[in-house]
């Protein structure tokens, strides 16, 4: 039974296999055994006398030969034999590789039929209207894809090829970012891209390249590991174009008599003396009874402007449950609120505190019916960027309604001695943690936003020689820390080490933290970057991605977050959800 059933499964698969080529063979089969019809012979008795005699008055029967086939006939028998002997030589080698000639060549033109686009090469007599119709695309169609122009920085690398192709079939209007415009980067790129020349190391270059553009995605990477090189192309590079894509968007609101979406808002800027103004220290503390005045060792708090120019609040608290407070009444430009807004980032510096950001919300006619709503937030020894978003601030009473950004009226930040730790740096185990620093040079508030704008290709640094991967992830650093300070909602991507394998074939990991060292295809990473583009789970978050492994046991760093098979296999939202943001 076993037997018959492999014998019946092989036929199966035999059908299957070679179904397509049925009629074709069977056309070769009836041209193979065409022949002239042969003569009916009639088996007849001996003939008797009269019939004899009958026979002989009759005339000569004259002889008549078998006429030869139709030259049509001919002609088909020589060529099943010419099809034969050419079927008996077929080297399979050959075969496959004119195969595959074929179809890149049908790929190439098949990858300029993207979007409607007029191709601006200058050695094109004219620019040819390239229109997108319905076909085998329309399938990988992205909605909203043809309003949006993406600009591909690094485009001849090994991203940046599958980015652009990707985005092509799925219907996006794409420029292509290189240095170089000759032949052979040309011929590297689909017919439809607009290719701009320009150097993200020069500023002025950068113009031209963000003008019409929707989205960025940023594939360069330096192609040497001297420092310059690293500082130019990914910290530097990565400045010159968000400042001039922010540059670019302003002067669109200026034109709509507006301000640019993209943009920050400047709550409070500590550039003069005169900028503290508004600002009260007050000092309090948790317990009001006799427990707290048995251990009160005093405190202290100043909010100043030194001869450096910098705004300092100082002060130490060593009174048990005590804490100081810096707050302002916030004072908002004429016809802008929060709730148009994200959330809150703050340039600091000091020596590596953790504070409470508290908000204040209500009626500003009766603020004894305002709700407070606080946030915890971590600086480091020396100068940093610390976004908090509106969705991490929580009700100080768990009965009061989320934070509505709209209704708040009042800024506090609050130092407190309890759950503070030691900082790394050159004086972190030296410090008293009851004391403390806080250098504030602005308050902006990041705007709002349901996409990404600026999607950024680093790296973890496994796979990197260790001689070259200190200076890499320094410039690397600089580079994503820019980005964030923009205020472009933005999606960085470090990716394992790459490797050449096609994409969709293994489970990738999403994680924080640098704790990856598996590789990943080039083309999982340019799947990636698509489709963080409309993805909101991808605004302002930074991950890590490789290829699923096998940890050991007692040291997993990972766990199944989603298992979609179906058509559109958007694995990203699921996978990024469970991330922080703003990170």
């Amino acid at each position: 039974m076993g037997v018959m059933s492999a014998a019946a499964s092989s036929a199966a698969l035999t059908s299957t296999i070679f179904g397509s080529r049925t009629p074709r063979n069977r056309r070769w089969t009836e041209i193979a055994h065409h022949r002239p019809p042969k003569l009916r012979v009639l088996a007849a008795a001996s003939p008797t006398g009269k019939e004899k005699r009958r026979k002989n008055k009759r005339k000569p029967v004259q002889t008549v030969e078998t006429p030869p086939p139709p030259p049509q006939l001919q002609e088909e028998d020589d060529a099943t034999a010419a099809i034969k002997s050419r079927l008996e030589e077929v080297n399979p080698v050959g075969l496959g590789r004119k195969s595959r000639q074929i179809f890149d060549e049908v790929w190439r033109k098949f990858s300029g039929l993207g979007q409607i686009s007029r191709t601006t090469r200058k050695d094109d007599e004219e620019a040819a209207l390239l229109i997108r119709e319905g076909g085998p695309m329309c399938e990988f169609a992205v909605p909203g894809a043809q309003n949006t122009t993406v600009l591909v920085v690094g485009a001849t690398s090994r991203v940046g090829r599958l980015v652009i192709r990707k985005l092509m079939l799925r219907g996006y209007t794409v420029k292509a970012l290189v240095r170089k415009a000759d032949k052979e980067v040309e011929d590297m790129l689909p017919t439809s891209v607009e290719i701009v020349t320009g150097d993200v190391g020069e500023p002025s270059t950068m113009q031209a390249a963000v003008e019409g553009c929707n989205k960025i995605i940023y594939c360069a990477t330096a192609r040497s590991s001297i420092t310059g090189d690293l500082n130019r192309v990914d910290h530097l590079g990565v400045y010159n174009l968000t400042k001039a894509f922010q540059d670019y968007n302003n002067q669109l609101a200026q034109l709509r008599a507006g301000k640019s979406s993209k943009s920050k808002l400047l709550i409070t800027k500590f550039k003069s003396e005169d900028s503290l103004n508004g600002w009260e220290v007050r000092l309090g503390t948790y317990f009001q009874d006799v427990v707290a005045a048995k251990y009160d060792g005093g405190m202290d708090a100043k909010f100043e402007f030194t001869e450096n120019g910098d705004a300092v609040f100082s002060g130490y608290v060593f009174t048990r449950g005590g804490y100081v407070d810096l707050t302002t009444r916030l004072s908002l430009p004429l016809g802008c609120t929060l709730d148009r807004y994200e959330g809150l980032v703050f340039s600091v510096g000091g020596n590596g505190r953790s504070y409470v950001v508290i908000l204040e919300a209500g009626p500003l006619a009766d603020t004894s019916q305002s709700t407070m709503y606080f946030a915890r937030i971590s600086t480091k020894v020396g100068f940093c960027r610390v976004r908090v978003p509106f969705s991490s601030f929580r009700p100080v009473k768990p009965e009061d309604p989320p934070l509505d950004p709209f209704l708040v009226h009042t800024l506090t930040i609050r130092f407190e001695p309890r759950r503070q730790r030691s900082v790394e740096g050159p004086v972190g185990g030296k410090q008293d943690l009851r004391s403390f620093q806080l250098i504030l040079e602005y308050i902006k508030a990041l705007p709002t936003g349901q996409e990404t704008d600026f999607i950024l290709v680093s790296c973890t640094g496994s796979g990197i020689e260790p001689t070259r991967r200190e200076q890499v992830l320094k410039a690397k650093k600089a580079g994503e820390d820019s980005l964030r300070r923009s205020g472009l909602g933005y999606t960085i991507i470090r990716p394992g080490p790459l490797v050449e394998e096609p994409g969709g074939q293994r489970a990738l990991i999403f994680d924080q933290g640098n704790r990856i060292s598996q590789g990943i295809s080039c083309a999982d990473v340019a799947d990636i970057c698509v489709k963080a583009l409309h993805d909101a789970t991808a605004r302002n978050k930074s991950f890590d991605v490789c290829y699923e492994y096998v940890a050991e046991p007692g040291k997993e760093l990972y766990e199944l977050v989603a298992h979609l098979p179906d058509k559109a296999n958007n694995y990203l939202s699921p996978a990024l959800s469970a991330l922080e943001k703003n990170t």
